[in-house]
């Protein structure tokens, strides 16, 4: 099974990106990869899968983008700084 996505972007930024990226389309495919893993949507193994690498290649990967397992996400560090504010918020009454 294949998923085709199309991106909808204006001709001019297309074709900027087509000049600096020789294969934009992989880009494209790792960089939403990388964020599905991020996410905690794909495991280690299934993006593995996607980028086409072992094991140790996909730990290299991840590094090299600053990704590590367990890492909070953004969304976990907002939560963590709005209970943060409520219990300072109730510690000063």
């Amino acid at each position: 099974m294949s998923l085709n996505v199309t991106l909808d972007l204006p001709a001019e930024v297309e074709e900027k990106l087509r000049r600096e990226t020789p294969d934009l389309n992989a880009d494209v495919k790792e960089a939403y990869a990388l964020e599905l893993f991020r996410r905690g949507k794909l495991s280690h193994g299934e993006l593995s899968q996607v980028l086409g690498l072992d094991r140790f290649a996909t730990d290299a990967y991840l590094k090299q983008h600053k990704v590590f397992e367990g890492s909070p996400s953004m969304a976990d560090i907002e939560a963590d700084r709005r209970t943060l504010e409520g219990v300072m918020r109730k510690a000063r009454r």
